[in-house]
């Protein structure tokens, strides 16, 4: 789920106006409304921050985009990789905020890392059989 959505889904879930929640966080409801429905994002961090503290909600809940890599990742590698997969995208997540990318290029990117992450388990985990294997063989 997007950004945008995510705040629709909240906000409609309070019965507010889009109005109330710009006021709320000190912002214009002109830039609320750019969140919402031209899939813009806060250029400031403490945004997301207020948008939490005001729906009650995690700020990784609106700081996160790609629920379907932490899913997998927990699907495939556990507790673990889902902690791992988090903490990848929170480390991210300034650079996709800044508004710096195009929202296409930032799926290029999350894609890229997806694939690569996902490599790289595969590799360690056919790395770490061996090495098993290897060591109860002596």
């Amino acid at each position: 789920m997007k950004f945008g959505e995510k705040l629709v889904k909240l906000r409609t879930e309070a019965g507010l106006k889009q109005t109330e929640v710009a006021e709320a966080i000190g912002i214009s409801r002109r830039n609320y409304i750019s969140y919402e429905t031209e899939g813009r994002y806060p250029r400031k961090r403490e945004i997301y921050y207020k948008l939490a503290e005001f729906f009650g909600c995690d700020v990784n809940y609106l700081l996160t985009e790609d629920e379907e890599f932490v899913v997998r990742a927990t699907e495939q590698y556990g507790t673990g990789g889902k902690r791992e997969a988090e903490k990848l995208v929170s480390q991210l997540v300034g650079m996709f905020a800044g508004g710096e990318l195009s929202e296409e290029d930032r799926d290029a990117v999350m894609r890229a890392l997806t694939e690569a992450y996902f490599e790289c388990k595969a590799d360690n985990k056919k790395y770490a059989q061996k090495k098993t294997v290897s060591s109860s063989n002596k």
